[in-house]
């Protein structure tokens, strides 16, 4: 009997000390896997924060923690004490940085279905098919890829016309998404994070004259320059881009290195 007891409490040990070695593994298996590689400590979203919620209210709903450098997005929060008395734009979602682009004077909050332009860069609206704006999914506040294809002129020589695609800018701020006439565009998540029926998203969607949208997006001087003669002698895209997209690898396509 005396010896079935000194087992079993032997074999409890054992399973208790086997629990916390596993534990400690796990929570060490991050450290581990930066090992060797540089990082940066910043400031990730762990909670849903919704839009209009201020910087003191933001602190509790994020957390420290070290991302490769090479994952960084730009304008990473490294100090929430730099936001001052700023209010979040756009509702966050868990997981994602915290970008101080992503913060406005509260003055300047002006709903999911717009955002204040950061200071420096100037907007722009493009035209574009449902199709384009991949699949009408993006709204105020969304980080997109802008993809330029142009056809040049038909070479004199071979009769042949060259044609190039490329990806052109990373996670390009949208400041405004809206439908053809001018309603503001939102999906039923923004809508319901505003306040406003998502009756209303609907009925905005079935009252626009064309399957088009009016995507306007913040960008310096050059690249809107670059941007909009693409969209006057060529073609623009946008794909959904959200700070944790890879942005290595991307160059550009014609016939030459289509299938290669």
């Amino acid at each position: 009997m005396k010896t079935r007891l000194l087992g079993g409490i032997a074999a409890l040990l054992v399973a208790i000390i086997g629990t916390v070695l596993l534990v400690s593994y796990v929570q060490n298996a991050d450290k581990r896997a930066l090992a060797g590689t540089e990082t940066e400590t910043i400031y990730v979203v762990q909670k849903a924060i919704p839009a209009g919620a201020a910087a003191e209210e933001i602190a509790s709903s994020v957390t420290k923690k070290s991302v490769p450098k090479v994952a960084l997005a730009e304008h990473n929060v490294t100090d929430l004490a730099t936001l001052g008395s700023k209010v979040a734009a756009v509702a966050l979602v868990p997981g994602e940085q915290l970008l101080s682009t992503r913060m406005v004077e509260e003055k300047s909050f002006l709903g999911p279905s717009r955002i204040q332009v950061p200071t420096g860069l100037q907007e722009l609206t493009l035209k574009l098919p449902i199709e384009r704006v991949a699949g009408g999914k993006v709204t105020a506040g969304d980080t997109v890829g802008v993809f330029l294809s142009l056809e040049e002129a038909t070479d004199g020589k071979t009769g042949t016309k060259s044609s190039k695609t490329q990806l052109s800018f990373h996670k390009v701020l949208v400041t405004a998404a809206q439908f053809s006439n001018g309603t503001a565009a939102q999906t039923g998540e923004s809508a319901t994070a505003s306040g406003t029926s998502q009756v209303s998203s609907t009925t905005a969607s079935k009252a626009q004259t064309d399957e088009t949208y009016l995507i306007t997006i913040a960008r310096n001087s050059a690249d809107a320059e670059r941007i909009v003669f693409a969209a006057e002698f060529g073609k623009v895209y946008l794909s959904k881009e959200p700070s944790d997209a890879t942005e290595a690898g991307a160059s550009y396509v014609d016939t030459t290195r289509l299938f290669r």
